[in-house]
């Protein structure tokens, strides 16, 4: 897949991940890379169910992340289409359970993203959000997913998204952990008090821990509590649950690719 683009981006990317604590399942049920040099990011969340069957899905998750990244490593950026790079990964997964995925490449000043269930990305210029990636679920708290087991969940379904970005822009892409306990908003205020400060930490630590914090508190309102509302169900507070967060700060470079 060749794509043409109008300028040179790069994707400078660091990640945080807290599992929840399970000694059953120490590293928890989400998965995530990063590849400098094919400008890729990838996310999953293995979805929980499993549990009640003997199958920790966070071995499905972590093989699909981990074949995604083994198929783009000898890439180009330019190179890179999200959804054949799902679609190959899902081929090649042959653990038990089922995951949402996040493909995400940068080539020149396109963003692509190749995106199954409720992982996702969001794309923040100049302090406010630019760009969120849709959510695909079949109802509340019941995401699209892929799964070995069932053509009909595979690679197929992927939403493909185009992004055209700039120099500074932000782009934060997580699991659901994170999503479902930080606002829009609070994550704005978040990356905007980061970028003002001198903070020690990474923002994408800042970011996990927050989610956490929220996470764990039933007093709070959380963007899960609001969505259980719409669909006529009572929750309160945050959902506690695996969070992972990878930021890519978008610089401009210099390099061929």
């Amino acid at each position: 897949m060749a794509i043409r683009t109008s300028r040179n981006l790069m994707m400078i990317a660091g990640s945080f991940y807290i599992p929840k604590e399970n000694k059953d399942k120490p590293f928890g049920e989400d998965a995530h890379f990063f590849c400098p040099s094919a400008q890729v990011i990838g996310v999953a969340d293995g979805v929980g169910g499993w549990s009640r069957y003997g199958v920790d899905s966070g071995e499905y998750a972590r093989e699909l992340m981990r074949n995604a990244e083994y198929d783009v490593k000898n890439y180009r950026s330019i190179d890179v289409g999200p959804k054949q790079v799902l679609r190959q990964a899902y081929s090649d997964t042959a653990a038990a359970g089922s995951s949402t995925a996040c493909i995400i490449s940068l080539a020149g000043n396109l963003l692509l993203a190749a995106n199954v269930g409720d992982s996702g990305f969001m794309v923040i210029r100049a302090g406010k959000t630019f760009y969120r990636s849709p959510v695909q679920q079949y109802r509340f708290n019941f995401p699209y997913q892929l799964q070995k087991s069932s053509g009909a969940n595979g690679a197929e379904q992927a939403a493909e998204l185009a992004v055209e970005v700039e120099g500074g822009d932000i782009v934060v892409a997580g699991t659901d952990g994170l999503f479902d306990n930080l606002f829009v908003d609070e994550i704005e205020r978040i990356v905007n008090d980061y970028c003002s400060g001198n903070s020690k930490l990474s923002l994408s630590e800042i970011l996990a821990t927050a989610a956490l914090g929220k996470s764990l508190d039933k007093t709070t309102v959380s963007p899960f509590e609001v969505a259980a509302y719409e669909a006529g169900k009572r929750l309160s507070g945050g959902k506690y649950d695996d969070i992972t967060v990878v930021v890519a700060h978008v610089v401009e470079c210099s390099c061929m690719q």
